[in-house]
Order: C-alpha cells, then structure tokens, then sequence
C-alpha cells in the first residue's frame, strides 16, 4: 500500500533511521536531493535499496533543468527552461523540437538510475517571481502552453509521467514561498485568464499537479495546497483533474500558516492532496508519519499512475540509457544547441552546468 507520506533521507546511503521510517505504513515515496547524490550508480544502489525495504513507495526529484538539478555528476546537463522560451522567441519550431528533446533526455536519464519521476514541468509564467525566474518557460501563457507540452510529450515517450507545479501560478508574486508568506491579491477572474491558463490548457498530458504554497486571498485565506476550494472545487470539479495532488515541501514557510507539521500533513490531506511531502526535518518527518497513521490511504491505483518505467541497470549511467532508443539523438540535439563548446569537452561541459546561479529552491 502506497501511503500519503514522501520524506527524505540524510545520505548517499540507507541508515537505520532511514530505513525505520521508510517502513512505515504512511509512508509512501521518497525524494531525493543533491546531499544524496554522488554518481549515476550509487544514486541506483540507493534506490535499489529504498525499493528492497519498501515495494511500495515512488521515488522523486527535481531535476528541472538549468539551476534546480539535483543529479549532476555524470548526467547530461539540462538548459533552464527559460532557454526554450528564450530559443522560441527566436525560432519557435526548433525550440519545440528541443523542449520535447529535454523532456525525453531529462526522463531517461532519471528513470535509468531507478527515480520514478521528475517534479517537471514548471508551469508557472515568468513574472516577478523570487525563485521562479527561468525555471520557467517563458512569461506568455501560450508559449508556455506550447513548450511544456511538447516537453510532456518527451517525459512521457521514455516512460515518466508528469507533474505540473505550482499551481495555480507562483510567477506573479515576488516572495519566495520557501522562506517567506507569499500573498496574491488578484481576483479569481485574473489568475483564471492567465496563470492558470498553462495548467488548464496542459490538462491531458498533465498525470500529477503541486499546488503553490502561496494564499490567493481573494478565493481563501489559505495557501492552495491546503485550500478545498482551489483543490476540490477547482481542480477536481471545475477542471475534472482526476490525477495525483503532490502537496508543495510543508516544510516550506510558506506552508506554516496551517501549524505543526502535524497539523500541516492533515490539513493538506483533509483539503485533497493525496501525497504530502516534509523534507529536510528528520524530526518533522518522525511527527508526520506518526500524524498519518490517523489519515486514510490515498487512492492506490491514481498513485500507482506515477511508477516511472524504470529499466535494467547495464553497469553504467551510459549503458543503461541506450535502452531509450532515443536518448542518444536527444543528448547530443540538446548539447549542441545549448553548449556547443562544452560539447566538446565532455568534463568541462559539466563544471559549467554545474557553476549556474545558486539552485533557489535549495532553501535549507
């Protein structure tokens, strides 16, 4: 049984601690960040592993593209979105034909080492966004509409499903939601003919959503993630969005509002997410799963929509990635239209990538 828990883990390996609290009933995915990656063949040890004590969790990443990537070392370096809008400003077809690119090169490389998904894509527009920035595909609705499906399109080819964030739209507003309240004072009607758009519009190829811990005060005076108006009434009766609702990190401030994070895990759970994530609080993550074990299972066959389609481990990142027949063609389309120069020199194309801006998700 899947539970509505995913928590994260200290290291590049298992501790007993860890293992105690993967095995608890509520306790159903795990995601992984920078601090518990070191190369492609530990990142699947350690997923081996996690699988080996719990059959029955989803293991999750952000690995967006640009500043906010967790694996690194070894991988092939991803351009930020904002690069794919910047490109179709320029040439609108070939940047489709490399946000689908990205989207299959990025999936591929994540399910290989046995992650099942992806927090992709960012559907948020472009605005005055503290931490949103060129995380996101462009600032016009239609041209992110365009993008990301065609990057969905990519995901889904080599076999990951998609989770679109943050939903309704976190780009309008300057706080970051990581490390501070973030209010949008807009009416429904403005967030509806524009920031929502990207979501509305992306619906079939859209398997999850993560709901913005930012408070839309003129529709609730909660954050969305723990808003039965924005989750049930809009995205499940308005929408008829019968995906995964991933709540947004509650260890984020932005998700304070609601209390402890007892009280955060029920609230969000209670409102209708089905997974609620509490990351980077190992005492946080002992009180959640204990919290949960009051809450119902979620809905076993929506999460089961989210297993990735993970192939067998061939030794090496490489190796095991010529099983997607289409890797090859998409790493080299996308070195060569983002780091030509670099392309060349395969190890200083990767100091590079990884010597981008500060990850600005990376809050604690």
């Amino acid at each position: 049984m899947y539970g509505v828990l995913m928590i994260d883990i200290d290291s590049t390996e298992l501790t007993a601690e860890d293992v105690s609290l993967i095995k608890q009933a509520q306790v159903g995915g795990v995601i992984l960040f920078v601090r518990n990656v070191a190369d492609a063949a530990q990142v699947r040890r350690l997923c081996d592993d996690i699988r080996y004590h719990n059959a029955d969790i989803l293991i999750g990443v952000d690995q967006e593209g640009g500043r906010v990537a967790r694996l690194r070392n070894g991988f092939t370096p991803l351009p930020a979105m904002g690069r794919l809008g910047e490109l179709f400003n320029q040439d609108p077809n070939r940047a489709l034909s490399c946000a689908y690119d990205c989207g299959y090169l990025m999936a591929a490389e994540v399910l290989a080492v046995g992650i099942d998904l992806s927090f992709a894509p960012v559907l948020d527009r472009d605005g005055i966004s503290q931490v949103i920035g060129d995380r996101s595909f462009h600032h016009e609705p239609q041209a992110i509409i365009a993008l990301a499906t065609q990057f969905m399109r990519g995901m889904k080819a080599a076999g990951m499903a998609t989770t679109g964030k943050h939903f309704p739209g976190h780009g309008a507003i300057a706080p970051d939601s990581h490390v501070a309240e973030a209010i949008d004072t807009r009416s429904l009607d403005d967030i509806m003919n524009s920031d929502m758009q990207p979501f509305a519009q992306t619906l079939p190829w859209l398997d999850a959503l993560m709901p913005a811990h930012v408070i839309f005060s003129q529709v609730d005076n909660k954050p969305a993630g723990f808003s039965k108006i924005w989750l049930k009434d809009i995205i499940r009766d308005q929408l008829n969005f019968d995906g995964v609702l991933f709540s947004d990190d509650l260890s984020m401030a932005g998700a304070q509002a609601a209390g402890d994070v007892s009280a955060r895990v029920t609230a969000a759970i209670e409102a209708g997410c089905d997974i609620a994530l509490v990351c980077n609080d190992r005492v946080a993550a002992h009180e959640a799963a204990k919290a949960a074990q009051e809450l119902p299972y979620p809905n076993q066959s929506r999460i089961k929509t989210m297993c990735g389609q993970i192939p067998a481990w061939q030794g090496d990142l490489e190796s095991t990635c010529q099983q997607f027949e289409y890797w090859q063609q998409a790493k080299e389309n996308i070195s060569q239209t983002f780091f030509p120069i670099q392309a060349e020199h395969q190890e200083e194309s990767q100091i590079s990538a990884n010597a981008e801006l500060k990850d600005p998700t990376d809050y604690k």
